[in-house]
């Protein structure tokens, strides 16, 4: 009998309205990155992603979740992040994810800086709904 990893179906939720919640989000993210055998480098770009993510529904939309949870495809293991609100969605997608785009003028990564340190991103917008990012960082 194969014995199950409890890391295997590791999972939690961080709701999101402050910037302590972004830290709070940031570091379990990066827990779990280390827990599974990221690398530091790696776990540093899970962090940064998670805490982008988590920024952009504190700025954007005001409250949201981030949910972190273990993935395994085959003998890969990574990290899936969703970051989740229920703000005005985002009017123009493409124009959103285009390198060097900001609206906030910030130098933060934004949704471009994002979907170039993770391996697998999907962003799904409403106006009515919200916005959902959900990216996927493998190990190495």
């Amino acid at each position: 009998m194969t014995e199950q990893n409890p890391l295997d179906d590791a999972e939690f939720c961080v709701p999101v309205a402050s910037v302590n919640d972004i830290v709070t989000a940031r570091m379990q993210g990066r827990v779990l990155a280390e827990q599974l055998g990221f690398s530091t480098g790696e776990a540093t770009l899970v962090a940064t992603a998670i805490s982008e993510l988590a920024r952009n529904i504190v700025q954007y939309a005001g409250s949201g979740d981030i949910i972190v949870r273990s993935v395994t495809n085959g003998t890969k293991r990574g990290i899936v992040v969703v970051a989740r609100d229920r703000g005005p969605g985002i009017g123009d997608l493409k124009l959103a994810v285009r390198s060097g785009y900001s609206t906030s003028g910030g130098l933060g990564l934004g949704l471009p800086g994002v979907r170039r340190i993770v391996d697998d991103f999907q962003i799904v917008s409403d106006r009515q709904a919200g916005t959902t990012v959900t990216v996927t960082k493998w190990r190495s």
